[in-house]
């Protein structure tokens, strides 16, 4: 008799990624364990949720919408922040509340406000203000977008379905990255959701892609003209990444089975890398982790932000 045990395809083989883009991933790697640790030190107030496992989304979106364009970030977005400005000194001080903070202190590690990117830590609070924002660029800045990034549990909010409904209608240039990670907060994707989220775009009539690919040139060249006809057509767009969480909802919280944990982390693009290109992750590994020890050094030193008048 053949065993009835599922065989799992083995995955692809990876795309070597630029100097920069593996740069950046590790930055974001090791800046997210650093929050953890301080937190578990009593150096954090609040909480903090961070994107382990899932920090390849914003690098490879990061060519395809540029700095004219406005990113709407949420309460795991410390690597959105990060994938577009390159600051984790600017980041940190405003998470430990420091001198030279993106927001004087008074955001912390969800609400952030800076030119155009806006994060915070109302679920689905954000995606009507972005199709605001979208109806504002169609009119007065053509080939710029709003990108709203939001999980598979944001999709219980009504406020979801306004958004979409009014992206429809009005067509709106609405980039709507949705992060599934298989879970909201503790609570399973397939115990909270009736349908998929493919099928709940199309109930509005709105475009749909889907990935499961971790290799940044792949999501890119899948991505790219996608996310160009947002740009010439002015219609809403909804990308879906199937990626994992590889760490706690929040801090230490981690409520899943041990068996599910094993195998978000066997598909972690950091494990993946890591023996796929040997060489280049031990180079830049060493450095993010110098460049994210020399910043928490650096912010711990400095004075508390001081709030003022804007």
């Amino acid at each position: 008799m053949t065993s009835a045990v599922a065989v799992e395809a083995q995955p692809k083989a990876l795309t070597p990624p630029t100097d920069e883009d593996l740069r950046l991933l590790l930055m974001i790697r090791h800046f997210e364990e650093e929050l953890l640790r301080l937190f578990g030190a009593g150096l954090l107030n609040g909480t903090t949720h961070t994107c382990l496992g899932q920090e390849y989304v914003p690098v490879a979106l990061r060519t395809l919408i540029g700095l004219e364009d406005f990113v709407f970030s949420n309460h795991r977005g410390h690597g959105h922040y990060l994938a577009r400005y390159q600051d984790p000194r600017g980041l940190l001080a405003e998470i430990m509340g420091r001198e030279g903070a993106v927001c004087n202190g008074v955001g912390g590690s969800q609400h952030i406000l800076r030119d155009r990117y806006l994060s915070t830590g109302v679920q689905g609070q954000s995606l009507p203000v972005a199709a605001g924002v979208a109806l504002r660029l169609k009119h007065s800045e053509p080939g710029r977008l709003a990108c709203a990034h939001i999980g598979d549990g944001t999709w219980g909010e009504g406020a979801v379905y306004e958004a979409l409904n009014m992206a429809a209608l009005w067509r709106l240039p609405l980039l709507i990255v949705v992060e599934h990670n298989g879970i909201a907060q503790s609570t399973p994707t397939t115990a909270q959701m009736a349908g998929t989220i493919a099928e709940r775009s199309k109930a509005f009539g709105i475009d749909h892609h889907r990935t499961e690919s971790i290799d940044i040139d792949e999501i890119r060249t899948e991505l790219g003209p996608l996310i160009q006809g947002v740009r010439e057509a002015s219609l809403p767009l909804v990308v879906e990444f199937s990626t994992h969480r590889v760490g706690p909802h929040s801090k230490g919280d981690d409520t899943r089975p041990r068996d599910v944990v094993e195998h978000a982390r066997a598909h972690d693009w950091h494990r993946r890398y890591a023996a796929a290109f040997p060489e280049q992750f031990a180079s830049w590994d060493s450095h993010a982790r110098a460049l994210v020890d020399e910043v928490v050094a650096e912010v711990q030193a400095l004075p508390p932000a001081v709030w003022t008048e804007r």
